[in-house]
């Protein structure tokens, strides 16, 4: 260590206009350093949840827990599909009840059907079960894994020689995506179905000219491209969930942080795949 006297002398304080004008870029920086680390732990988890499912796949030595898994399917899916179906039911009544009037304008008003399959089967039935699938089962994913931090009971399976990962990943990831899948399913349909309702009740449509309407309109790639957003959007969810529950620190106010986090960076990863893959469909002509 150099004398006190060989020392380099601290570097002079910054004024305050320098200050306010690198304030922004330090905080741009900081977000942006942040996002790369979770987008990095998230492809981590990711990889090692799809190599613990080849073991499993390959290895009869590798289990995975049956049961585990279809406790999570039960808790994250089967008691979303009420929630689900009650958001969906309902969008799919203001859809008709929207685009009613201005359609009537040009007396194209049984064109309300092509409007709303194409938007229901892409769009909103996978977007909807998402968002509503963040709420319900991401942030209870993460709170869930975070007081297992925070309990040390990670550190015990570490302890005995069990991944976490193995344990308490890969089946809530399994059931995010199957839950996820099926869950746009159901909101395509019960979208659909409370719009034919409707239609048919209050806006004075014939049940064949809505459903003639409807199938002419709406092809096989739309209602599979809508299920394909649906699966990413669910790995999307439990891997996010499961990185932030695992990331805990400072107790019980970590566990709060970790879940107002996954709600909000899910939603706006689920937002971004979306214009991902709208951008790719555009691009392969798959609309």
């Amino acid at each position: 260590m150099a004398p006190p006297s060989e020392q380099s002398p601290p570097p002079p304080p910054r004024s305050p206009v320098v200050r306010a004008l690198t304030a922004p870029l330090e905080f741009l920086g900081r977000r942006t350093l942040a996002m790369l680390d979770q987008v990095g732990a998230s492809l981590f988890l990711m990889v090692t949840t799809i190599s613990w499912s080849w073991r499993a796949a390959w290895d009869k030595r590798v289990r995975l827990g049956r049961p585990a898994i279809i406790t999570q399917m039960v808790r994250i899916g089967v008691r979303s599909v009420f929630i689900v179906s009650l958001v969906s039911g309902c969008v799919g009544l203001i859809l008709a009840f929207q685009l009613s009037p201005p359609l009537d304008q040009f007396g194209q008003k049984e064109l309300v059907a092509n409007i709303i399959a194409i938007a229901v089967l892409r769009e909103l039935g996978p977007l909807i079960g998402a968002i509503v699938l963040t709420g319900f089962a991401g942030a209870s994913i993460a709170a869930e894994i975070g007081t297992m931090v925070v309990s040390e009971e990670v550190e015990a399976l570490e302890a005995h020689a069990l991944d976490p990962v193995r344990f308490l990943v890969v089946p809530r990831v399994f059931a995010s995506v199957f839950s996820m899948t099926v869950l746009a399913v159901l909101a395509d349909v019960v979208a659909v179905i409370a719009a034919l309702g409707i239609a048919v009740t209050a806006l004075e449509i014939p049940y064949t000219t809505f459903v003639n309407n409807m199938l002419d309109q709406a092809k096989l790639v739309d209602f599979l491209t809508g299920v394909s957003k649906g699966t990413v959007f669910g790995l999307l969810i439990g891997l996010i969930a499961c990185v932030n529950g695992l990331r805990v620190t400072g107790g019980a106010a970590g566990v709060g942080r970790a879940t107002t986090g996954t709600v909000v960076q899910c939603i706006v990863a689920i937002v971004i795949a979306d214009l991902a893959f709208t951008a790719v469909f555009y691009a392969f002509r798959l609309f």
